[in-house]
Protein backbone atom coordinates (compact mmCIF):
# COMPACT_ATOMS: atom_id res chain seq x y z
CA UNK A 1 0.00 0.00 0.00
CA UNK A 2 1.23 3.58 -0.73
CA UNK A 3 1.10 6.68 1.11
CA UNK A 4 -2.01 8.11 -1.05
CA UNK A 5 -4.18 5.01 -0.12
CA UNK A 6 -2.52 4.85 3.36
CA UNK A 7 -3.00 8.42 4.53
CA UNK A 8 -6.03 9.11 2.00
CA UNK A 9 -8.60 10.75 4.40
CA UNK A 10 -5.80 12.49 5.70
CA UNK A 11 -4.62 13.99 2.40
CA UNK A 12 -8.00 14.55 1.58
CA UNK A 13 -8.61 16.94 4.78
CA UNK A 14 -5.60 18.89 3.97
CA UNK A 15 -5.77 19.28 0.69
CA UNK A 16 -9.24 20.70 0.91
CA UNK A 17 -8.17 23.06 3.46
CA UNK A 18 -4.73 24.31 1.91
CA UNK A 19 -4.23 22.77 -1.99
CA UNK A 20 -2.63 19.88 -3.11
CA UNK A 21 0.85 20.96 -2.45
CA UNK A 22 0.91 22.44 0.92
CA UNK A 23 -2.24 19.81 1.95
CA UNK A 24 0.56 17.12 1.15
CA UNK A 25 3.17 19.05 2.84
CA UNK A 26 1.27 18.36 6.02
CA UNK A 27 0.91 15.18 5.48
CA UNK A 28 4.26 14.80 5.25
CA UNK A 29 5.13 16.88 8.30
CA UNK A 30 2.81 15.09 10.47
CA UNK A 31 4.54 11.71 9.15
CA UNK A 32 8.14 12.81 10.10
CA UNK A 33 6.84 13.89 13.38
CA UNK A 34 5.57 10.93 13.95
CA UNK A 35 8.67 8.94 12.84
CA UNK A 36 10.39 11.88 14.99
CA UNK A 37 8.55 10.66 18.64
CA UNK A 38 8.85 7.13 17.70
CA UNK A 39 13.32 7.90 16.85
CA UNK A 40 13.26 10.15 19.99
CA UNK A 41 11.22 7.03 22.50
CA UNK A 42 13.79 4.87 21.10
CA UNK A 43 16.78 7.45 21.71
CA UNK A 44 16.08 6.79 26.29
CA UNK A 45 16.93 3.14 25.64
CA UNK A 46 19.44 3.68 22.92
CA UNK A 47 22.29 5.84 24.80
CA UNK A 48 25.46 7.03 23.82
CA UNK A 49 28.27 5.31 25.59
CA UNK A 50 30.60 8.46 25.97
CA UNK A 51 27.48 10.70 26.97
CA UNK A 52 24.68 8.50 28.61
CA UNK A 53 22.43 11.14 29.01
CA UNK A 54 22.06 11.96 24.99
CA UNK A 55 21.04 9.31 22.30
CA UNK A 56 23.12 6.96 20.72
CA UNK A 57 25.49 8.70 17.83
CA UNK A 58 23.06 7.03 15.03
CA UNK A 59 20.02 8.19 16.34
CA UNK A 60 21.59 11.72 16.37
CA UNK A 61 21.79 11.51 13.06
CA UNK A 62 18.56 10.36 12.14
CA UNK A 63 17.24 12.95 14.50
CA UNK A 64 18.87 16.13 12.38
CA UNK A 65 18.46 14.72 8.74
CA UNK A 66 14.46 14.23 10.30
CA UNK A 67 14.45 17.82 11.61
CA UNK A 68 15.87 19.55 9.04
CA UNK A 69 13.50 17.81 6.40
CA UNK A 70 10.54 19.14 8.59
CA UNK A 71 12.43 22.79 8.66
CA UNK A 72 12.74 22.76 4.77
CA UNK A 73 8.93 21.31 4.44
CA UNK A 74 8.14 24.24 6.53
CA UNK A 75 10.01 26.92 4.77
CA UNK A 76 8.17 25.78 1.43
CA UNK A 77 5.05 25.63 3.12
CA UNK A 78 5.65 28.96 4.23
CA UNK A 79 6.20 30.32 0.93
CA UNK A 80 3.73 28.71 -0.93
CA UNK A 81 1.47 30.47 1.54
CA UNK A 82 3.03 33.98 0.38
CA UNK A 83 2.70 33.45 -3.26
CA UNK A 84 -0.94 32.35 -2.90
CA UNK A 85 -2.05 35.48 -0.82
CA UNK A 86 -0.13 37.67 -3.08
CA UNK A 87 -1.88 36.02 -6.00
CA UNK A 88 -5.16 36.43 -4.10
CA UNK A 89 -4.43 39.94 -3.79
CA UNK A 90 -4.37 39.63 0.33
Amino acid sequence: MNVFDEKRTELQHYEMMMGIERGRLAVALDILTDALILVGQHGVYCTSSRNPSQPALDLQAVLGGMEAAKTLIQSVMEDLRKDREQALGL
